[in-house]
């Protein structure tokens, strides 16, 4: 069994799955990052300096026991934030993927030979020879 496990574990498809998940987390906190720290600070700019964040519906609160406040609200300014960063997130990784794309497409292309059609017509030109 151990044996299997080992086998199952060195197969490229695990491997590969583990540096994709790792790459993500890593991918994530920098998307994240950006969209906290580059794009909502501009957005908030231009919308007069209003932190999404911040942004609340309270809908009522208590005093605890122990003199603290709690409060009960919406927080729509932090889903806001998550709608703005699923939104860059998509878009980052459509480039990613657009990027990739067509860098394998021109090895592709490089690494295509002559057509079928282009070797016959040579093989015919030198026949005629």
């Amino acid at each position: 069994m151990l044996k299997e496990f080992k086998e199952f574990i060195m197969t490229g498809n695990v491997i590969d799955f583990a540096v994709a998940v790792i790459l993500a987390g890593a991918i994530g906190a920098v998307i994240n990052s950006f969209v906290g720290d580059v794009v909502m600070p501009v957005v908030g700019h231009f919308s007069g300096g209003m932190d999404f964040a911040d942004m609340q519906h309270v809908l009522g609160s208590k005093v605890l026991e122990d003199g603290t406040t709690q409060v009960t609200a919406i927080k729509y300014g932090k889903w806001f934030n998550s709608i703005i960063s699923l939104i860059t997130i998509g878009f980052v990784l459509f480039m990613m993927v657009k990027a990739y794309n067509k860098a394998t497409k021109k090895a592709e292309e490089a690494d295509a030979g002559p057509t079928q059609e282009e070797l016959l017509a040579d093989i015919k030109e030198l026949l005629k020879k």
